[in-house]
């Protein structure tokens, strides 16, 4: 409210803000402050997911619905202070999706990228515009927006991975279309992981010639678990962590070395024994999980302990701190993706 005002022109401006209501019109320096923040202030809250309670339910529904009925057997992992919206943050979607032996998750595609992270299980896929990924536990797969996919199981236990999906930004633009293939799995087009062959070796085919079959700007959509394993290791064997984020590593686009999609970052980060990360903060909100190790995160005013498997959120602005109980490994996503190409990325260290 405009302040040191007589309280006649109180009252007449009253009236004038009751006549403007009807015609959709409200005067922006009564509300300035709230829109134009000195910082963020998202609801986002700081949150975590045990990983083994909610596999616990998510085996539960498996007894209830197919993937075939459900689509996609999931369990979304909404942010307390983002009721109703099935975000995790107010950019980004996170779930828990369930495969059962024998099942096939249908073909379909949409406008929102999306990254799978796996959770438990070991030989089930994701095929991606027909080609197979062979998901082990803790690779990371992508389906890019609006690229065919279907999942599913050939093996004989189930398969959980994470979810993680722009569905909030592509609301926030209404700008979703989705389509079903039609048959509930994609014509095979090339051998599994054909991809990772021709385009994961800082090699591709020949532009134009008859190799070069994925789309130019994403090539690549399955990262192992073995390969950014090992890498994380070489990394912390090499140097000293740095003191706000650890040994840090981010999967990137070999199309053009940015992030592996557009709206999504991914990264890993690995602390030794004993470590304790100085604060940070940055305005994107990061989704979290305990790959390896257990530990502690001080997010703002907020203390978890972390166990394997834990799914954490970090909001937007608020300082994180992390300490290993014991080596711990982390994979994490974030919209910073979409932020630095908007300008609007931004980051604090103590």
């Amino acid at each position: 409210m405009a302040n040191g005002l007589p309280n006649d022109a109180r009252q007449q401006l009253e009236a004038l803000y009751a006549e403007m209501q009807p015609k959709s019109l409200y005067p922006l320096w009564e509300v300035l402050a709230a829109l134009v923040t000195k910082q963020p202030q998202a609801p986002t809250q700081a949150a975590k997911w045990s990983f083994p309670e909610v596999r616990d339910y998510l085996m539960r529904a498996g007894d209830l619905i197919s993937a075939h009925d459900a689509e996609r057997r999931v369990l979304i992992l909404e942010n307390p202070g983002l009721p109703g919206t099935s975000g995790i943050t107010t950019s980004l979607y996170a779930g828990l999706q369930l495969i059962l032996p024998g099942e096939i998750a249908p073909c379909h595609r949409h406008s929102q990228c999306a990254l799978r992270f796996i959770m438990d299980g070991d030989g089930a896929f994701t095929a991606v515009d027909g080609e197979k990924a062979i998901m082990r536990p803790f690779d990371l797969v992508l389906t890019p927006n609006w690229q065919w996919h279907d999942h599913g199981n050939t093996t004989s236990r189930p398969m959980i991975w994470l979810d993680g999906l722009d569905i909030p930004t592509v609301r926030h633009f209404d700008a979703s279309f989705a389509e079903k293939l039609g048959d509930d799995v994609h014509p095979e087009t090339v051998s599994a992981d054909d991809s990772m062959t021709r385009y994961g070796r800082n090699l591709r085919p020949l532009r134009g010639s008859k190799a070069d079959r994925r789309p130019a700007h994403q090539p690549l959509f399955h990262y192992p678990y073995a390969e950014w394993r090992d890498s994380l290791a070489a990394l912390a064997s090499s140097e000293a962590p740095d003191p706000h984020l650890g040994h840090a590593l981010e999967f990137v686009n070999p199309a053009d070395g940015g992030p592996i999609m557009p709206t999504i970052a991914a990264h890993v980060r690995l602390l030794p024994q004993g470590f304790t990360t100085r604060a940070r903060r940055s305005t994107d909100a990061t989704v979290y999980v305990v790959v390896e190790g257990h530990g502690d995160a001080k997010i703002g005013d907020v203390e978890h302990k972390l166990s394997q498997g834990d799914i954490f959120v970090v909001p937007s602005w608020q300082e994180l701190s992390l300490t290993a109980g014991s080596e711990l490994v982390l994979f994490g996503y974030s919209d910073r993706a979409a932020q630095e190409k908007l300008g609007l990325y931004r980051e604090s260290k103590d």
